[in-house]
């Protein structure tokens, strides 16, 4: 347990993830750091996403309480509880909707847990912005965690803010973000995060959120400010990696994953494959089961040699960026342009929509990744992020610590004001 733990002995979190693995894994972190603190936390989930968490968590002593997906979800088919389950993706805000169904019972466990034992702050995903109504009734701090980084939040709402997307035409037309001048967007860049007027869901989901981040305690970043410094101050002032045998010869490695969300087709699969193997770098390639029934027979055969595993990218390694849902072509404009750690694929068009890539665009970057120059100075670049990180997060001293002791002194004492106030 860390020397600073005591302190926040007494004090107590509820974390409360969105029921996808991207939002989930981050929340999951968090809530070692709060343990290494010294604090208790419960986690709530849903009851199918319950495993995954508790072997997540299993070496620790957080508590789980599991709440029933609704099982008469408009659109959603039952026993789905987690967005890499749903049929499309098309159907990801009408699950957003469908959670707050669960706020009824949400709270009924509340209830139960302030009586058993105080809950000091409530953090809870973006995505489940009714959890702000139920806080509140609680008389909890609520703070919004969506597992984003800094640039990321700071391009919505810098774009929103000044209705730069207003009378935009073309989804490629390059806007200057009047608060970052020396950036450029397009508005395939948003569209995930755009009021659309077509899909009720996502327009009511969207400005749900919108009111109850405004109008929660704080929002947690998934970043360090050496990270990101422009970016903090500007949202402020507003408001082991494993080595197998390759590595450890000196072999560099490429890994190879496209979450568990995005949508790749059959021939998209075939065309990495083949970019892959005609680059001769070593890699490790993560696939669904189904996905790897894309590939011939021979394929695993031809590359077996040149396979590795490695981990993180906190510990040095440079990234080939391929963004295909969500914010990731802002994560990719952070990882090649802003923080330089990375390259980027080329798609088949001129613009920033992430289209279709050829075998010969993706072996192209691939080496230059590997073995070109832009890829040794991504990687020199990396190990230098990689050592700011290390350094924040070093254990008493560490910036990151000093952080997140600030936040829960801030949420503790004015939970302890509130109820002397009462």
């Amino acid at each position: 347990m860390d020397t600073n733990s005591s302190k926040f002995s007494t004090h107590h979190a509820v974390l409360f993830p969105f029921m996808s693995k991207g939002h989930i894994i981050p929340i999951l972190n968090l809530a070692r750091l709060l343990l290494r603190r010294g604090m208790a936390a419960t986690m709530f989930t849903t009851t199918g996403n319950r495993p995954f968490i508790a072997e997540s968590l299993a070496d620790t002593s957080v508590c789980i309480i599991d709440i029933p997906f609704p099982q008469n979800a408009p659109e959603i088919p039952p026993g789905v509880e987690s967005t890499n389950l749903l049929p499309s993706m098309s159907l990801f805000f009408p699950f957003c909707k469908a959670t707050k169904q669960m706020q009824p019972m949400v709270e009924e466990k509340l209830q139960v847990l302030v009586q058993v034992r105080p809950v000091s702050f409530m953090v809870s995903d973006g995505f489940l912005w009714w959890t702000l109504e139920s806080a509140t009734k609680f008389g909890l701090p609520r703070l919004v965690f969506t597992g984003m980084n800094q640039f990321v939040s700071c391009m919505i709402k810098a774009v929103f803010e000044d209705k730069l997307l207003v009378g935009v035409e073309s989804d490629d037309e390059l806007i200057t973000v009047t608060q970052f001048p020396w950036i450029k967007v397009t508005r395939n860049y948003f569209n995930t995060v755009m009021p659309n007027p077509t899909n009720s869901s996502q327009e009511f989901v969207i400005d749900q959120m919108k009111k109850s981040t405004a109008n929660s305690f704080g929002y947690i970043v998934n970043s360090f400010y050496e990270l990101e410094k422009v970016y903090v101050d500007s949202w402020n002032s507003g408001e082991r990696l494993r080595f197998d045998q390759k590595l450890a010869q000196g072999c560099f490695v490429l890994y190879v994953a496209f979450g568990s969300q995005a949508e790749v087709s059959s021939e998209q699969l075939q065309q990495t494959a083949m970019g892959l193997q005609g680059s001769k770098a070593n890699f490790l390639w993560v696939l669904r089961k189904e996905e790897s029934e894309s590939f011939d027979e021979g394929f695993e055969e031809r590359v077996k040699e040149r396979h590795c595993v490695l981990e993180s990218i906190c510990y040095g390694v440079p990234i080939l960026a391929w963004p295909m849902i969500a914010e990731q072509a802002l994560n990719a404009r952070m990882v090649v342009e802003e923080i330089k750690v990375g390259l980027r694929v080329e798609s088949t068009c001129n613009g920033m929509k992430p289209l279709f890539v050829k075998w010969e665009g993706l072996m192209k970057m691939v080496k230059e990744l590997m073995e070109g120059e832009m890829g040794k100075q991504a990687r020199k670049r990396v190990k230098q992020v990689a050592e700011l990180g290390k350094m924040a997060m070093a254990d008493a001293d560490g910036q990151y610590w000093q952080t997140l002791d600030l936040l829960i002194n801030e949420l503790c004492n004015k939970k302890q004001a509130a109820i002397k106030i009462v």
